[in-house]
């Protein structure tokens, strides 16, 4: 299916010339066509790019959401640093399993390798400050609650950095960084 700016200068040299499938190969209205075709290509490579980078964010505040859903007394720091611990730990019996079922000697599966390195990196994420939403306040508890799972529906959240041993910084949406 081609993309809005494709159809529109489609639609435009239609109704122009009548037929579309007679254009001289180097004429203007062919290069306008190539190049917005160029231009709906460039574009949704871009989007994919972008949404593959947004998706462990989106997916860690699903996880978020859906544990938030029976609480209704925003958590305190200790609690919030156990969801954390909850969160980053969330696939080790699947790495277990993974493990017995290699025979020895063997190497581990891609799989294996893949929650093994998402695990190490969200471990060495908390230590410096875990980006997660501010669920130790009331509102923002309740607007988590009645996220709609989209990437701009989390911008009226407060984020923050959570540490290891408990301590919030303040963050920013989208995460940059350290921020």
């Amino acid at each position: 299916m081609p993309s809005r700016t494709l159809q529109k200068v489609h639609k435009h040299i239609s109704k122009k010339r009548g037929v579309v499938d007679s254009l001289h190969e180097n004429s203007r209205d062919a290069r306008r066509l190539r190049r917005a075709g160029h231009r709906d290509d460039r574009l949704s490579r871009h989007n994919t790019i972008t949404m593959r980078a947004r998706q462990p964010y989106v997916d860690r505040i699903e996880y978020f959401h859906d544990a938030v859903q029976p609480i209704s007394e925003p958590l305190s720091e200790n609690e919030l640093a156990e969801l954390i611990t909850k969160y980053i730990y969330r696939d080790s019996e699947e790495i277990a399993q993974l493990k017995q079922e290699r025979r020895k000697g063997r190497p581990p599966s891609k799989r294996e390798e893949v929650l093994g390195q998402r695990t190490e990196t969200e471990e060495k994420e908390f230590k410096t400050g875990f980006w997660v939403p501010d669920l130790t306040e009331m509102d923002v508890l309740l607007a988590l609650k009645h996220w709609n799972g989209e990437w701009s529906g989390l911008s009226p959240l407060k984020f923050v950095r959570m540490l290891q041993g408990g301590e919030k910084r303040e963050s920013t949406f989208p995460p940059k960084g350290m921020s």
